[in-house]
């Protein structure tokens, strides 16, 4: 198994309606289960933290992608939806959407780089084939 260049680690009690923490401690919050779902909504969920982690390493990806292209896009701005969807026998699945704007490059070179981060990103790679993940730039989707 080849060295990991970086692990996170966290330690959470209680589940969605427990607490959280890294073991560096930059981050220590409540986790609360959603009011759609029966929650009083008080803390973070799960969801929101896989939608700020996705949307920040894709940004990142793309910028360094359009680095290596000799374009900038480190302007990149990122509206992410992590949305649980009901399936089969009452279970819930993730979905994904990546509302990406790149204001640097043309709507084609945008078109382009996303294509090309999501073939890198590390979150598209773990998602990829499991969960719905939409891409959308400039409003259209990829």
């Amino acid at each position: 198994m080849t060295k990991a260049r970086y692990t996170a680690q966290a330690h959470v009690t209680g589940g969605r309606n427990g607490h959280g923490r890294t073991h560096d401690g930059r981050l220590d919050l409540d986790l609360r289960q959603p009011e759609e779902l029966g929650g009083d909504g008080q803390g973070v969920n799960p969801e929101q933290l896989f939608a700020i982690g996705f949307a920040a390493c894709f940004g990142t990806t793309l910028a360094l992608v359009g680095q290596r292209g000799g374009l900038k896009a480190d302007d990149v701005e990122i509206d992410s939806s992590v949305s649980l969807l009901p399936v089969d026998g009452g279970r819930l699945q993730l979905a994904v959407e990546l509302r990406i704007e790149l204001p640097s490059v043309t709507a084609e070179q945008a078109v382009e780089l996303v294509r090309t981060a999501d073939q890198v990103c590390p979150y598209s790679g773990a998602t990829r084939g499991n969960i719905d993940v939409a891409l959308v730039v400039g409003g259209t989707r990829v």
